[in-house]
């Protein structure tokens, strides 16, 4: 245990997630010894975002605008739409380059044993979505993990009753360059069911 400042500072630290003890004493020292003037970039930052970033009025996106450069993007397929569970999910789609539709945040996942139930993410926004909006397919994209499991699930359920719509889920299985003796039986039985022709 340091005194005062430098130890609230390491507890602040540790409270981000992916950052424990050790991590967050590195970081503590580092900002210690670094020059006064990156600090305050540092802060300035912080406080930026803080003050800055909003959450698209549309699809629940990070943005600097009430409506992200994605739903304001005309070239877009508006009439699909990827549901994913938080922005940084919006990124990993975009980088693979195969998604041209758009997205909506639904700020997690379904976690009943947390307090996390379907009031507490964007669903009703999504139903009012597909309501007015002409969305043809919904591909749902939450992580492959129990919560986004139960949260596809209960998605499908809410879904299907809306006429001409499609909803899809990401395909799972093997990784590109995996090797099949090392697979667990989970993800290979998942690449067997999701198989398609060539």
């Amino acid at each position: 245990m340091y005194e005062g400042p430098v130890q609230d500072l390491i507890d602040e630290l540790g409270r981000l997630p992916g950052i424990g003890p050790k991590s967050a004493q590195r970081i503590a020292f580092h900002l210690l010894a670094a020059e006064p003037a990156d600090v305050t970039r540092l802060q300035e930052v912080l406080q930026k975002v803080k003050e800055g970033v909003v959450f698209c009025d549309v699809c629940g996106n990070v943005s600097e605008e009430t409506t992200c450069r994605i739903c304001r993007d005309a070239r877009r397929d508006p009439t699909l739409v990827c549901v994913v569970e938080e922005p940084k999910d919006v990124l990993a789609v975009e980088r693979t380059r195969e998604f041209k539709g758009r997205y909506h945040v639904l700020g997690g996942a379904l976690d009943p044993l947390s307090g996390i139930g379907p009031d507490q993410l964007r669903v009703r926004e999504l139903l009012a979505r597909i309501g007015k909006d002409e969305i043809a397919e919904v591909i749902i994209a939450t992580d492959p993990n129990t919560e986004g499991e139960a949260t596809a699930t209960y998605l499908v359920r809410m879904l299907r009753d809306f006429p001409g719509l499609t909803v899809t889920r990401l395909a799972s299985g093997l990784p590109m360059g995996g090797d099949l003796e090392f697979a667990d039986e989970l993800t290979l039985g998942r690449a067997l069911s999701g198989r398609r022709a060539l």
